[in-house]
């Protein structure tokens, strides 16, 4: 992709640079709402037992428990504390992030409207007498999070690894791609999965090991590695992997199509040639493709069957009209059953810069014709068009008069 820059002027991947000045500036997001309240015990949480104090850290950021999923793949700060039986836990609402390693440290990552993703780091309080919390906004997350695989903006990553017995990476796939376009067969190397699918071409529950030159898999199921005490739940359910990967391949083209947005008025002084224009309406472009679903893979014949927990919680955060939501699950051959991302009500997407969203919305409400042949649309029938319509008329206070 063709970097925005004027002579020697920034470009979008200058993250720490005007315009963008991302350690400069201080983060709104909802984990910096909280973190005076963490850092001075008024959140009141208890410390007795790691455990305890996950879940009330998880109640607190109104992240569901029900999302947990479990990495044992050496990809985090913390690796060496990564081990098959003590995988990193990871869980997720539309805006927070959260990991965490038994023995180690709290990992999140909260999307803020202005910066994409924003990483903080600390100690679990431990102890009858714990040491006040001391929250750490981290900078060496942003060697893997602001680079190849996210765009070169501050966003998601999400690996599928090949793990040899003894630990390390044998073999990666879907290098530098996110999202739901990624094959399946290509997806959860690294991962522990529970729950049901119709299919078993994957990496999930698997290692390997070199035999004559040839990579072997090796049945590494979760029931029998994991020491489930340690954790919430007993769960490292299919379809929160499903709709997290769908997550991150959103916030990771819109912040970069917003770092792009910002770059050009910048460069521009407030101004866009017709050449900066041209890339925000490929961008726009990209960002609605990516909303209405148009390259996701299907679900295998019989589709997905999550965990029943996960998806009343999944529901709960929901934006309703008549009694239809963006959050309604399909669940059979695709995700959803109204094609277009909930993630537009996400902070990330609210702080599009206006050059950028305006054309966003252009573009969507062309693709969201009924009766027209348009690229990004036609894979929609009226009446999903219609429902999308509706739902976002309804919910969404700065659409165009023109929706």
């Amino acid at each position: 992709m063709k970097v925005m820059a004027s002579g020697s002027g920034p470009d979008y991947r200058s993250f720490n640079q005007p315009p963008h000045d991302y350690f400069a500036r201080t983060p709104t997001d909802r984990f910096a709402q909280l973190r005076s309240r963490l850092e001075t015990a008024t959140a009141s949480l208890a410390a007795d037992t790691e455990v305890r104090f996950l879940t009330g850290l998880l109640e607190l950021l109104e992240i569901p428990v029900t999302s947990q999923m479990l990495v044992f793949s050496t990809t985090s700060l913390q690796l060496s504390r990564i081990t098959p039986s003590n995988p990193r836990a990871l869980y997720f609402n539309d805006e927070v992030y959260l990991g965490y390693i038994p023995g180690g440290k709290i990992e999140v990552l909260a999307l803020d409207r202005d910066l994409g993703a924003v990483f903080y780091i600390f100690d679990i309080p431990r102890g009858a007498h714990p040491s006040p919390i001391q929250v750490e906004r981290a900078t060496r997350c942003m060697n893997c999070h602001a680079g190849d695989d996210t765009g070169h903006v501050p966003g998601l990553v999400v690996k599928s690894v090949v793990s040899g017995p003894n630990g390390g990476s044998l073999d990666a796939f879907r290098l530098e791609r996110t999202g739901h376009d990624v094959p399946l067969e290509e997806r959860f190397g690294g991962w522990y999965l529970t729950g049901h699918g119709n299919w078993t071409n994957h990496w999930g529950n698997a290692m390997g090991r070199f035999s004559d030159g040839e990579l072997v898999r090796i049945v590494n199921p979760a029931e029998d590695k994991v020491a489930w005490d340690r954790y919430p739940r007993r769960t490292s359910d299919l379809l929160p992997q499903l709709l997290h990967e769908h997550q991150a391949g959103f916030v990771n083209r819109v912040v970069e199509a917003a770092y792009r947005a910002r770059t050009a008025l910048h460069v521009g002084g407030g101004v866009l040639t017709p050449e900066t224009s041209a890339e925000l309406e490929n961008q726009a472009d990209r960002v609605v493709r990516y909303l209405l679903f148009v390259d996701e893979v299907l679900l295998p014949p019989g589709g997905v069957t999550g965990d029943g927990a996960y998806i009343a919680d999944f529901r709960r955060a929901r934006r309703e009209v008549g009694g239809r939501s963006l959050k309604d699950l399909d669940l059979r051959q695709r995700l959803l059953r109204y094609r277009c991302s909930y993630m537009i009500y996400s902070p990330v997407f609210e702080g599009l810069p206006e050059e950028m969203k305006t054309r966003v919305y252009r573009r969507l409400a062309q693709a969201l014709q009924p009766g027209k042949e348009d690229p990004l649309g036609r894979h929609l029938p009226d009446d999903e068009k219609g429902v999308i319509r509706e739902i976002l008329r309804a919910t969404l206070k700065d659409l165009p008069g023109s929706w």
